[in-house]
């Protein structure tokens, strides 16, 4: 006879909270129209109470004391896109983030002359 069977468990049992716990049943952002590229940086604003934020909503606004783009928030938090999405929407409408300008992000810098080698390069092939 065998003895009682052990139950296999993962090593990580992935997230203990449903994501659409974490959106409050939501599947897009309020108001913010927010894609990957999107840079945000943290507001002087405090979290007050009454905003009933999560803990997760607390770290990605933590994340964004430097600018900070959507896809990088994501990879950082491990949560998908959609849900970060969704999260830095509230904190968005709540006044705690704000997109940065597209002005103020500093223009790429490109070596022509690197460029036009690597592309001479690529025609010789």
């Amino acid at each position: 006879m065998k003895g009682p069977k052990e139950r296999w468990q993962a090593e990580d049992p992935g997230p203990l909270v449903r994501l659409y716990a974490l959106t409050r049943g939501r599947t897009r952002p309020t108001d913010a129209r927010l894609d990957l590229v999107t840079l945000l940086i943290a507001t002087w604003n405090p979290v007050t109470p009454d905003m009933n934020l999560s803990r997760e909503h607390l770290g990605l606004r933590a994340l964004c004391r430097e600018p900070a783009a959507v896809a990088d928030l994501a990879s950082e938090v491990d949560l998908p896109v959609t849900i970060v999405q969704i999260l830095l929407g509230d904190l968005c409408l709540h006044g705690l983030l704000q997109e940065v300008p597209k002005q103020s992000q500093q223009p790429a810098i490109y070596d022509v002359p690197l460029l036009q080698n690597v592309l001479q390069g690529l025609r010789d092939l």
